[in-house]
């Protein structure tokens, strides 16, 4: 419900944000704000991305929790997929998810609504907690005894 009312209300507030501007500045700046922002949109999530993910290599060869660089990782692809789509609102929301602040209120915020069972970085126990009964073995063989007869008939199943 929420996305569908998200795809009818985003191109509404941008169509009405674009008759108003448009109205103040006139078409052409009103174009020319709509590429410097994307323009520049992109610089900024390019610097902004290669240094969280220089973060993100920190946390996996420090060994601790990444949630927090993938989240801000995703944050700011989000943003630059917002910069790039044209419009005064979506524009405003890329630029503050820019925002080191924002994009760590942000974190915060799902991080309380969201509740994590088990995280585990690293290998897994080389314990078995199964014991020997879960282990299958899969083999051929052939009996070597000499002279012994079947004592069942064949299944069809077993070669001679």
């Amino acid at each position: 419900m929420w996305l569908l009312l998200a795809f009818i209300a985003v191109p509404m507030i941008e169509i009405a944000l674009f008759i108003q501007v448009g109205g103040l500045i006139g078409v052409w700046w009103t174009l020319l704000i709509v590429l410097v922002t994307a323009v520049a949109g992109s610089y900024l999530v390019r610097a902004q991305g290669l240094r969280e993910l220089g973060n993100l290599q920190k946390s996996f060869s420090d060994l601790k929790d990444p949630t927090e660089p993938l989240a801000n990782g995703a944050m700011i692809l989000f943003a630059g997929a917002l910069l790039l789509t044209p419009g005064f609102f979506t524009d405003i929301v890329g630029l503050s998810l820019l925002v080191p602040s924002v994009r760590r209120a942000a974190f915060v915020w799902a991080r309380s609504k969201i509740k994590v069972k088990r995280f585990q970085m690293g290998p897994q126990p080389t314990h078995d907690p199964g014991g020997p009964r879960d282990r299958v073995i899969d083999a051929e063989f052939e009996d070597v005894t000499p002279g012994k007869k079947p004592t069942h008939p064949t299944s069809g199943w077993t070669r001679h």
